[in-house]
């Protein structure tokens, strides 16, 4: 059955007016995006079927590609692209949030969008957020990208990343692409690494996050930085 023969208290667009947006679910927020389903399908069915080739993660959603995004039936580029647009703009506003506050005030949202950025990727990255004094993002950067198992990371780049922002402080990023949160021997042998390196120059690394698959790692608050 199609959406507009629903009743009103059923359809998405008019429960969002009726209860707001936080009273939807995932799917029927995805169905007001995507207007229109396909043949057989109504736009809820067609969002289940996008959330369910992810594995129910809006997270890993929105970092797939345009291709893996088309290999959902009914969704072509038009709508990849549009979504795509539309997690970018999610990011955007969470980088602006951290610009605003006081990092260590707003772990949750320095999770979150490090979440957006780095989870569901297949292949390794490594990220520094630089801060200033009072503890305020001043730029995130994509530092080393590395293959599925391992990536380059090399002390100097980060303390010449630091000095070239005036950084007082960093915060350092990666993710798993095994969806595994959990550290490595070879990830805290880095954290300890760069945290002696950054403190010649009077840079504190406030964290260290990994990111899985839904799920994160923060040295801080398991006391391991």
């Amino acid at each position: 059955m199609a959406i507009k023969d629903w009743s009103a208290d059923q359809r998405p667009r008019e429960r969002l007016l009726m209860q707001g947006a936080e009273a939807l679910s995932s799917a029927e927020l995805l169905a007001i995006f995507l207007r229109v389903g396909v043949s057989g399908k109504s736009a809820v069915d067609l969002a289940r079927d996008l959330l369910a080739h992810f594995d129910d993660s809006v997270t890993s959603m929105g970092s797939a590609s345009i291709a893996e995004l088309c290999r959902v039936k009914g969704m072509g580029t038009a709508k990849a692209v549009q979504l795509k647009a539309t997690f970018e703009l999610a990011r955007r506003a969470l980088g602006e949030q951290l610009k605003e506050r006081d990092a260590l005030t707003s772990p949750q949202a320095v999770r979150d969008w490090l979440k957006l950025r780095l989870s569901g990727l297949a292949h390794e990255v490594f990220m520094v957020l630089l801060l200033d004094a009072q503890n305020r993002l001043l730029q995130a950067v994509e530092l080393f990208r590395g293959t599925l198992t391992q990536t380059s990371v090399y002390p100097r780049e980060v303390v010449k990343l630091a000095l070239a922002h005036n950084a007082a402080a960093v915060i350092l990023a990666h993710n798993h692409p095994s969806g595994v949160a959990e550290p490595s021997r070879a990830d805290d042998l880095l954290t300890q690494s760069l945290k002696q390196s950054l403190a010649l120059i009077d840079v504190r690394v406030l964290d260290h996050v990994i990111i899985g698959s839904g799920a994160t790692c923060s040295f801080a608050e398991r006391g391991i930085l």
